[in-house]
């Protein structure tokens, strides 16, 4: 699926909004400096005006040698960073910050897209799940052990570890990982995890529901909308870094599901794009479910991890409801 000239512009009106928010940021630290470091306005001031008289000077046909303007610009720049670093502020204090160092929020690293572009393009397209906001609430710094005992202790830490190594690995060793357990035990939570790591380190990140992930896909294959779209869909489906389908199994599945996550696998696996899928399907269910071909590639090409324990959604409605029961 393409983007909108109307979803492009909103993009880029974005990136705007970012380099304004930085210029202004940067402007108000230029002047906390003017007011509180006594000197480096003045330096400032000797730093332009060098500049300006050597231009005039090219101009008026003088031959000049530029080497002799770097070196007083150099020394100029020496005598403020003294000035910074005795006032106590940090050397780059003044430096034009950024959300993106990689594009400097321009979206675009010469003429490709940066990373953190095509993910907004992802967010645009697909992301009804809302990822990022579920990133906000489910991550790595609010995980809680708690929950566990005995083997399903044993169980999550051992999913933890996995996880993490997935995300240390994730640029020189090609995974997938594969999630499955009884209902509310933590899978979907895990994979949220993941996913909020790797867009931290700037990589691309799909995430849908299983019903909405082939909701989509059949969508567009049944719809007389231009084929392009189509075609969009799956490029970006076998091209992400990363595809989390959650809840596999809670979809309506019939051969044309079948047929799709066979050809989704197998495509993403070509490609070393790696999946991660969460499921409440046991395995004996997930042959049962889909093909031998399916559970084939799923337990050869996954880790295949598994959590066990107590519905953690009903534990802490069941706390809550206790807590206001004291009132």
């Amino acid at each position: 699926m393409a983007l909108t000239n109307t979803q492009y512009d909103s993009i880029m009106h974005e990136y705007e909004e970012r380099r304004s928010l930085h210029r202004q940021e940067q402007e108000e630290r230029l002047q906390t400096v003017y007011e509180f470091v006594p000197g480096y306005r003045e330096l400032d001031e000797k730093t332009a005006s060098a500049s300006v008289a050597f231009g005039r000077r090219i101009l008026s046909g003088e031959k000049l040698d530029r080497s002799v303007l770097r070196k007083q610009l150099e020394e100029l720049a020496k005598e403020k960073t003294v000035l910074l670093l005795d006032a106590g502020y940090s050397s780059d204090y003044l430096d034009m910050g950024y959300t993106c160092q990689d594009c400097k929020d321009t979206g675009y690293i010469g003429n490709e897209k940066c990373h953190c572009f095509k993910q907004r393009i992802i967010e645009t397209l697909y992301d009804k799940s809302n990822l990022r906001a579920l990133t906000k609430k489910n991550n790595f710094r609010v995980m809680s052990k708690r929950f566990y005992q005995g083997e399903d202790l044993k169980r999550f830490e051992g999913a933890v570890k996995a996880a993490e190594d997935f995300i240390n690995n994730f640029n020189s060793d090609y995974q997938n990982l594969f999630i499955y357990g009884t209902v509310g035990t933590g899978k979907s939570f895990l994979s949220v995890c993941v996913a909020d790591e790797l867009l931290k380190k700037g990589h691309s990140v799909i995430y849908f529901s299983s019903t909405g992930l082939f909701g989509l896909i059949s969508e567009n294959t049944f719809s007389q909308k231009n084929k392009q779209d189509l075609r969009s869909l799956y490029n970006d489906l076998y091209e992400c870094e990363l595809l989390i389908i959650d809840d596999l199994g809670t979809e309506m599945t019939n051969s044309f599901v079948s047929s799709e996550l066979f050809s989704l696998l197998n495509e993403r696996d070509i490609r070393k794009k790696s999946t991660l899928i969460t499921t409440n399907l046991s395995l004996e269910d997930l042959q049962r479910t889909y093909s031998d071909r399916i559970f084939s590639r799923i337990t050869s090409n996954f880790k295949v991890l598994k959590l066990s324990g107590p519905d953690i959604r009903k534990v802490k409605k069941f706390a809550k409801k206790g807590s206001e029961d004291l009132f």
